[in-house]
């Protein structure tokens, strides 16, 4: 039987005192053909053994496909260590660490995320995750116009176009003048389109690195562009690429955000995932009240590594922060035992592969007939987009009975102006045969 806490007496008590007289009341501002009159069709109940075979049925619906669809999200191994650990009581069912003495554990955890987090990105401080890294980079846009007081926001043209949704919702209400500057021929952002866009509101230059083509940005100029204007750069990385790449916190970057999703975390068909955050310690100290705690330089470990809290994270003073707990605490510490069991130079060794997989892939499917490089004399990591002649959504559908997911359709993003093709992306799982039959699925 169903929980009901309330009796037919506290419902019509409730109801008066709100000046109704039924239940269906609270639903007369919906139109009536949109309100279910009759009983939910749901199946019956099944025992416990019933249950878990129609779970294992519907799973078996699921297609073990060889992944190639980047964009954002993307298909790494998750050593077994992660899942593991993950699991273990004090972690799985934590709260909110309110008090230090019963959560030193997740304290722990946090502390190693922000730490290495501070490594990679070549910051000062860090955060104990966002959501993703669409909200981290709103979140960067936000604190950008809080220490500046800039209303002004430029926004590069090859920016992930979900996470360019995202900003404009985060600033939708805050008054933002949002300017976009696009790419040139080569997919790239130049700097003198940079500092022809920047005026003395604007608060902060966003450019992402990889871009969502796979192209490597050069951050230096487009960072002296924006100081130059007494604006900060906001880089959004793909976090694996600065085990090869140099840190964007050493090029000139003010915030850097990124999807921590690939360090643990399997992809999944929907979030929480892990947001990475991190800023430079200056800007954090014009930030009041918006500092929860400091470590300094343990064990000769790179900079500072706070807690920092930003709008999304801060409720009142005095009060929990929200990314801290339950779920999201699970994906950080995913990412946490990930980047642990991995270490620096395993991670390195990861990217090296994924970008030499990438690299042949490039090779193969750009000899082929109907496919061209759309930026041929950019340099990419291990992401890159081709124009095809035939229509992209054949090609992934010719894929999935192939047993491969051929990419990301471009089709998908006519906000970007590219033509019909794919995004494709390959990591350190497949095998030099996968990506053979990814270039005879392409080829047809």
């Amino acid at each position: 039987m169903s929980f009901v806490p309330h009796s037919e007496a506290d419902l019509r008590e409730m109801l008066s005192e709100v000046g109704l007289s039924s239940l269906a009341d609270l639903y007369s501002d919906i139109p009536a053909d949109l309100i279910l009159d009759e009983p939910l069709d749901v199946p019956a109940v099944l025992s416990e053994w019933e249950a878990i075979r129609r779970a294992d049925e519907l799973a078996a619906r699921n297609p073990s496909l060889v992944c190639f669809a980047g964009g954002g999200i993307y298909d790494h191994y998750v050593p077994a260590a992660v899942d593991h650990i993950l699991r273990r009581s004090e972690f799985y069912t934590a709260y909110t660490p309110y008090q230090p003495e019963v959560a030193q554990g997740t304290l722990q955890a946090i502390y190693e995320f922000q730490t290495m987090v501070c490594e990679l990105t070549g910051m000062e401080v860090a955060n104990a995750s966002m959501y993703d890294g669409a909200t981290a980079t709103g979140e960067a846009v936000l604190m950008a116009m809080s220490v500046t007081r800039r209303s002004g926001v430029v926004v590069p043209g090859n920016l992930h176009p979900h996470y360019r949704k995202v900003v404009h919702t985060y600033i939708s209400g805050v008054g933002a003048d949002v300017r976009r500057v696009e790419a040139g021929e080569t997919g790239l952002i130049d700097a003198a389109a940079v500092a022809a866009a920047v005026d003395e509101d604007t608060a902060c230059v966003i450019v992402q690195t990889p871009n969502f083509f796979g192209l490597i940005e050069d951050i230096e100029p487009l960072a002296e562009a924006a100081h130059a204007a007494g604006a900060m750069l906001v880089a959004v990385v793909d976090p694996l690429s600065l085990a090869v790449l140099r840190p964007a916190g050493d090029l000139g970057a003010d915030i850097v955000v990124g999807e921590g999703q690939l360090f643990g975390n399997a992809p999944n068909f929907g979030g929480p995932v892990v947001g990475i955050f991190a800023a430079r310690q200056k800007l954090v100290r014009q930030m009041p009240g918006r500092i929860v705690g400091a470590t300094t330089d343990v064990d000769g470990r790179r900079g500072y590594v706070l807690t920092l809290q930003t709008r999304e994270q801060q409720i009142r003073r005095a009060k929990a922060t929200s990314n801290i707990c339950t779920n999201q605490g699970l994906n950080m510490l995913a990412a946490t035992v990930y980047l642990a069991t991995t270490g620096p130079a395993g991670l390195r060794q990861i990217a090296e592969v994924s970008a030499r997989n990438a690299h042949y892939a490039y090779d193969r499917i750009t000899g082929l007939d109907g496919v061209r490089p759309l930026y041929p004399d950019s340099p990419f990591f291990r992401e890159f987009a081709v124009a095809t002649d035939e229509d992209s959504r054949a090609i992934l559908e010719r894929g999935l009975e192939a047993g491969v997911l051929a990419g990301v359709s471009l089709a998908r993003f006519p906000e970007l102006g590219a033509p019909d093709g794919l995004l494709i992306a390959c990591t350190e799982k497949q095998r030099r045969a996968d990506i053979d039959l990814l270039v005879q699925v392409i080829e047809g």
